[in-house]
């Protein structure tokens, strides 16, 4: 075996004549189809305005809003006071993707989109199987009950014309509550 081929050597183009190889290049065999396309067919045209940039462009300045990263580029004086999902409270506006947001005036609102269900565990339910078959003690388990939380809280802030909502993922009473309090503070800051 060679180190090129670890596994043996069964390419008919062995320049040894070994294998059933007749020592030729590959493109002078006969079973070999000849095409002039290249070997990699795009499947669109390219798009203007999309892949790389033309010659002497210059990358573009920083955009307002949020940016990859989680970071809020600052966009004049103030640091964050507070974020609520990805909008980003300044001492100067509201950093949103849709773009900076004036300050004073922001109607901010909070939607509670959660629903608790009460519910038997499933290790309540299997003790309850496996006890149940030795005693009726057992069935006390299916009293076992817990409180399951899911959904969203949407917080929407309307400023300067523009518009953002942010839904917020929510796992029990106190996510709402913690958000209802941000929203209650961002509202101060834009009175």
């Amino acid at each position: 075996m060679s180190d090129q081929y670890p596994y043996g050597n069964n390419s008919p183009y062995d320049s040894n004549g070994s294998n059933g190889g007749n020592g030729t290049d590959p493109q002078a065999d006969p079973r070999v189809q000849k095409t002039s396309l290249p070997s990699y067919q795009p499947t669109m045209p390219a798009l203007p305005g999309y892949g790389v940039p033309p010659q002497g462009a210059q990358p573009p300045g920083p955009t307002p809003g949020w940016q990859h990263g989680g970071v809020p580029q600052q966009q004049g004086p103030g640091a964050t006071l507070m974020t609520i999902g990805d909008i980003a409270i300044t001492e100067s506006g509201i950093m949103t993707p849709a773009g900076l947001l004036p300050l004073r005036g922001a109607v901010w609102t909070v939607s509670d989109m959660s629903r608790s269900e009460s519910k038997t565990p499933t290790y309540a339910i299997v003790l309850a199987v496996i006890f149940a078959l030795a005693c009726l003690v057992g069935l006390f388990f299916l009293l076992i009950k817990e409180n399951v939380t899911t959904g969203f809280a949407q917080v929407t802030v309307n400023s300067g014309g523009k518009y953002h909502a942010v839904m917020i993922p929510v796992r029990g009473p106190q996510d709402i509550y913690a958000i209802t309090q941000q929203v209650n503070y961002a509202r101060s800051l834009s009175a």
